[in-house]
């Protein structure tokens, strides 16, 4: 079965669930008190989609201002990114315009964009209205999603949404598949190589 190998790189502030998104997918955990990202953390999880395993390479980046400048490291070489907001923080949203705009200055030309509102648990403080988010996310084309890692919504239909946008023509490596089960993890990239679970969508 075909693998294809899909780097994905979280962006926005601090304290909008980046790290938890991650988690939820990868582990299908939910940690209430998870310390921020320091530099940026990388996990892996592989599913399978239609004919093929689709590996995802997950960088979490830092959210606070000074780690701001590593972020080309991270979505450099990128087959898409996440930009994650929260819900109840219209200044997280103001945030993730400026990540839209330097990734189209500077991120990979053919990169898919998905719009993460986190949070979406939290509906009763909720100051980013979901209409005014979709109409900007439909306006450059983007991915989006309202999610909440703590309850677990629409955290994988994210990851297959991303799947649907690559590109058919991105390139692909054949590999023997050992069934497993085991929870993928956070772990070193040679690590990661190794063997994880294959998770059939």
């Amino acid at each position: 079965m075909a693998l294809r190998e899909l780097k994905v790189c979280l962006l926005g502030d601090t304290g909008v669930g980046k790290s938890s998104i991650v988690w939820r997918f990868v582990e299908d955990s939910f940690d209430p008190n998870i310390n921020p990202t320091i530099w940026a953390s990388f996990m892996t999880k592989t599913v399978q989609y239609q004919n093929e395993l689709h590996k995802f390479l997950i960088w979490d980046t830092a959210g606070q201002e000074r780690f701001r400048a590593l972020a080309p490291m991270y979505y450099g070489g990128s087959a898409a990114a996440i930009i994650v907001y929260d819900i109840t923080k219209e200044e997280t949203f103001s945030t993730l315009k400026n990540w839209v705009k330097e990734l189209r200055q500077h991120g990979p030309p053919n990169i898919v964009v998905a719009i993460a509102g986190n949070k979406c648990d939290l509906i009763d403080v909720r100051e980013v209205m979901e209409r005014d988010a979709k109409d900007y996310a439909d306006s450059i084309h983007a991915i989006f999603v309202e999610t909440s890692a703590k309850n677990a919504i629409n955290i994988n239909e994210l990851f297959i949404e991303i799947s649907e946008r690559i590109p058919s023509r991105t390139p692909t490596r054949h590999l023997a598949v050992r069934a497993s089960n085991s929870a993928d993890s956070h772990q070193s990239q040679s690590e990661a190589a190794a063997a994880e679970p294959q998770i059939r969508w």
